[in-house]
């Protein structure tokens, strides 16, 4: 009996399918598990928002996403952060912290100084004209982000939140039970 392909974008009442979409639900048929489903689900609309949010950085300010992301860090936290915590908080590489540091340092958005109690390490903290740089920055993206999930109501949204926040501590909880 051959699978047949799940179609997310038949529109109902049309007796019409539309042309699917190619992502990364493609490859799932009926009888996957839904718990597979829903996982590339929740893929799929973050790989697109990422790559919609990517594409408006770059040509509206000229900024990449992991520089707009250090600098929201870096906003929280006006005393500045250590290089090691950057990069947990932003869950990338040391080296990528610094390739980025170095990039908003050149442009005079950010400043690298030593850490007051470890002479070693280094605090980085947003400039006078990064802070101003960035705030216009989270402005727009905010809207973005509003316009992006426009096609969910309000109520919508609020079940999504909280069905997630189940979801995290459900993983925060089997994470910390691995640890022991």
């Amino acid at each position: 009996m051959a699978r047949k392909p799940i179609d997310e974008s038949d529109v109902a009442g049309t007796g019409r399918e539309p042309w699917p979409v190619l992502d990364l639900e493609a490859r799932l048929t009926e009888d996957h598990h839904q718990s597979l489903l829903l996982w590339l689900r929740m893929l799929s609309c973050t790989v697109r928002i990422e790559n919609e949010i990517r594409s408006r950085l770059r040509s509206h300010f000229g900024i990449t996403l992991p520089r707009f992301d250090l600098m929201a860090q870096l906003e929280r936290h006006p005393e500045g952060l250590r290089m090691g915590e950057l990069s947990q908080r932003m869950m990338v590489t040391g080296g990528n912290v610094t390739g980025i540091t170095d990039q908003l340092e050149e442009e005079k958005l950010v400043v690298r100084e030593p850490a007051p109690e470890d002479r070693r390490a280094f605090v980085v903290k947003l400039t006078p004209s990064g802070r101003r740089a960035f705030a216009k920055m989270a402005a727009v993206h905010e809207q973005w982000i509003i316009e992006l999930f426009s096609s969910l109501p309000a109520a919508s949204k609020d079940t999504l939140i909280e069905l997630l926040s189940q979801l995290k501590q459900g993983l925060n909880e089997k994470r910390l039970g691995e640890r022991k």
